[in-house]
């Protein structure tokens, strides 16, 4: 088994940025490309975004283009969501998740237990 664990979410005022961070238990991390996902109340859980294994290839939901950074340190294995311009609608429970690869594609094998981010005056 996978562990994921994420942190860094809270309150935040609409404008305001916080940072995710999800770290896995495996030295082997780099093999694993690693999603960000969110799902709000009543809504269903929708993808962020994602980043490969190596941290070459990167891919972002078109309503955080722009505003939300995926990256990962492997050395300490942990990725990270940079989340700067909030808006309310990005209040969420925020997940992140392993693929069975290295590459983002198929559906994540590995769940962390969710952080809450709360973006509201």
């Amino acid at each position: 088994q996978l562990r994921l664990v994420e942190s860094g979410g809270g309150l935040v005022q609409p404008g305001g940025s916080l940072r995710l961070s999800c770290a896995a238990s495996r030295a082997t991390f780099r093999a694993y490309a690693i999603g960000w996902f969110r799902q709000a109340p009543g809504k269903d859980r929708e993808g962020v975004s994602c980043i490969s294994g190596s941290g070459g290839s990167t891919n972002y939901a078109d309503s955080v283009k722009g505003r939300f950074t995926i990256s990962r340190d492997n050395t300490k294995n942990t990725v990270y969501l940079q989340m700067n311009s909030l808006k309310p609608e990005d209040t969420a429970v925020y997940y992140c998740a392993a693929y069975l690869v290295d590459y983002c594609s198929g559906y994540p094998g590995y769940w962390g237990q969710g952080t809450q981010v709360t973006v509201s005056s």
